[in-house]
């Protein structure tokens, strides 16, 4: 049997009902935090905000990637750090080389230029008797020092008047003259050291020597002759080397030839083992500078994605490594003798060659890092754009859907006011139907 509500009792049931649903509903926005729970609430927000959480999502996903990526650019750049230092060690050790020479300097002695006989009439050193000694002489024949004269070593002045040197080290020469006229074996001396190539003194025994500035074969040769140009002919095949005590000529160059006669110096020798355990380790530290598997040093390359894309709309960065070594960064072994790609570490040539190689190999290193440290800096610029577009677009994707709290827990408190109302309400509509029983 149905029931008949008078026409306020029904209006105010359905209020009622209005009402508990729309509270109903703010609850559950209250309880989900959220406005948009379905696409029936508002498909275009609810569509647009799956769009945007699903790509942010997505590069989310790609940090880790491009934080393996950046991790495997840091070791490289930390192994290029390894290398660098070990190079340093190296230059270093061939410093200490290049300190300690002077006993591996090839060095000549003539035969002696003065005797006990003139010391003993003059009282004065061997030593200081051939340094005053002239060079010139008017009859061709050597003259013994005296109380009153210096003596002189027999060069004819009449027919010779000038006299030169000549000094060739590898393929550097040089040709100095001179007038013989009061010339001394002390002024040859001087003309000797301004060479550069090498230096001479007189010993305590009255012998010249000469000794070469560098580790390398010194081929030395004086002569005399009419006028400059004849007199450095002379020194080119050591025409006068005999009179200065330097008799034994080289037959390939004419002039005496000077080496170090396979003296080495045990200091340099002691270096040798020190240097090639240092090169040894840049290989070790180049293999070792690897990340997860991949080691740019070993001539590996790395891809960076950055976007979610694919095709050619992908972003991403490659980067090629490099098979670092010493062998590629031009720094040969070290040895004692002269061998094809070997450093000889008793020679000055090949030493100061390592420096060389050493300065160079230093310029490869940060031109490399400095390559791998662009990468990074745009692999880093990456990750923190992606990081912060995640963020937008999460914050985007919130904005459409997410409810104000505040809001709908005004719209709570309100609907609970007028649920209030709407009982109040009822009861008063009520009342009328009521009046009825007061008739029985």
């Amino acid at each position: 049997m149905a029931i008949s509500l008078s026409s306020a009792v029904r209006n105010s049931v359905a209020t009622l009902q209005s009402t508990a649903a729309a509270a109903q509903a703010t609850q559950f926005k209250l309880a989900t935090g959220k406005k948009v729970n379905t696409a029936v609430d508002s498909p275009v927000n609810y569509f647009t905000a799956a769009s945007l959480n699903d790509r942010s999502s997505q590069l989310k996903g790609l940090l880790d990637g491009i934080s393996n990526g950046i991790q495997t650019v840091q070791a490289a750049s930390k192994g290029i750090d390894g290398v660098t230092k070990l190079v340093t060690s190296l230059q270093s050790t061939v410093k200490q080389a290049q300190a300690d020479a002077a006993q591996n300097r090839p060095t000549k002695a003539g035969t002696a230029l003065a005797t006990a006989t003139e010391a003993a009439v003059t009282s004065k050193s061997l030593k200081d008797i051939a340094l005053d000694k002239k060079l010139a002489s008017a009859d061709a024949v050597a003259t013994a020092a005296t109380a009153s004269s210096p003596g002189d070593i027999g060069i004819d002045t009449s027919a010779s008047p000038q006299a030169a040197i000549s000094i060739t080290v590898g393929s550097t020469t040089y040709e100095a003259d001179f007038a013989v006229a009061n010339a001394t074996v002390r002024d040859l001396v001087n003309e000797i050291n301004k060479s550069g190539l090498a230096t001479a003194f007189v010993d305590e025994k009255g012998q010249l020597n000469v000794k070469g500035t560098g580790s390398e074969a010194v081929d030395f040769g004086f002569g005399v002759g009419a006028d400059a140009a004849a007199a450095r002919t002379a020194a080119g095949t050591g025409g006068g080397n005999t009179a200065i005590g330097f008799s034994a000529l080289d037959a390939a160059v004419g002039t005496s030839t000077i080496t170090s006669s396979g003296i080495t110096s045990a200091v340099r020798s002691n270096l040798i083992q020190q240097f090639n355990d240092l090169r040894t380790q840049i290989d070790e530290l180049a293999k070792d500078s690897g990340y997860n598997g991949v080691n740019l040093l070993a001539g590996d390359k790395v891809s960076i994605q950055f976007n979610e894309k694919t095709g050619k709309n992908q972003s991403k960065l490659e980067i090629q490594g490099t098979t670092l070594s010493a062998t590629n960064l031009g720094i040969n072994q070290a040895g004692n003798t002269q061998l094809a790609g070997s450093v000889n570490f008793q020679n000055d040539s090949d030493l100061e060659s390592a420096t060389k190689a050493l300065t160079g190999a230093l310029t490869s290193l940060k031109s490399l890092a400095s390559t791998f440290g662009a990468n990074l800096s745009v692999a880093q610029t990456r990750q923190d754009f992606t990081k912060d577009l995640a963020g937008v677009l999460s914050a985007g994707a919130d904005n459409l859907v997410n409810a104000d709290s505040n809001e709908e827990a005004a719209n709570l408190l309100a609907l609970q006011t007028r649920q209030q109302l709407s009982q109040t309400a009822l009861s008063m509509a009520s009342q009328g139907d009521q009046a009825i029983l007061r008739l029985f």
